[in-house]
């Protein structure tokens, strides 16, 4: 069987080496830059199943190479964890609302990234095949495809997942910490406002009206729910 690879991209070589050796131990091929060009260039090359990804870097910094592997169809789908020393909440959302998967603030336990590593990989593989659908929303879960009205839309692993679990259990209340475990893969402890920032996302790309929401409904007090897509 094929080892998963993991880019990680950190200009501090003490960091990476050490991830490195963690990773490695738990049975992952690693990839490694130290710099933004670099780092895009591994991921164009390489095209790794996740990148650890620092934000502060030489050359295109952590957020630009966010936005540009999001917005490109060949790298949209690969998850991305980002590994900082910015701890303000305003950094944190800024970093999702980009796309970003999971963040995970300096110092940090190497066990608990390679912990986030393998949660993140996990809620990223194709379940048995099966097509999901709310009035004109439709997710495959075989390809890992949302189309809607018969258009196809791009999301990042998580909103899919986090789509994906709304919509096996249509009209189901998530409470907050159902919706995070079953989207982010874990039970993650970081800022309240993680999962909002990604429903937002989700929103904005599957909704008529982002801000009158038909198909992901906030449940005021308990969480979220997908409705049928009913106006």
């Amino acid at each position: 069987m094929l080892k998963q690879r993991i880019l990680v991209v950190d200009d501090d070589k003490e960091v990476v080496r050490l991830m490195q050796a963690y990773l490695e131990r738990a049975g992952f091929e690693v990839l490694v830059a130290y710099d933004g060009d670099t780092a895009v260039h591994a991921l164009r090359r390489e095209k790794p199943d996740l990148a650890l990804l620092d934000l502060m870097l030489p050359g295109k910094d952590g957020w630009e190479i966010t936005r540009l592997m999001r917005s490109d169809a060949n790298l949209a789908h690969i998850p991305i964890i980002m590994l900082t020393a910015r701890v303000e909440d305003t950094d944190k959302i800024v970093g999702l609302e980009m796309g970003a998967d999971d963040y995970v603030t300096k110092p940090y336990n190497p066990r608990e990234v390679v912990a986030r590593v393998r949660a993140r990989l996990r809620s990223h593989e194709p379940a048995h095949p099966a097509l999901l659908q709310a009035g004109e929303l439709a997710l495959d879960v075989g390809r890992r495809e949302v189309m809607v009205n018969g258009r196809v839309i791009d999301l990042t692993p998580t909103e899919f997942n986090l789509l994906h679990a709304l919509m096996e259990q249509t009209g189901y209340v998530f409470t907050r910490s159902e919706l995070i475990r079953k989207g982010l893969g874990t039970d993650y402890e970081g800022i309240d406002r993680t999962l909002d920032s990604h429903i937002r996302n989700l929103r904005r790309k599957i909704e008529p009206d982002p801000k009158n929401p038909t198909y992901v409904q906030t449940i005021y007090g308990v969480g979220y729910r997908l409705a049928g897509g009913e106006q």
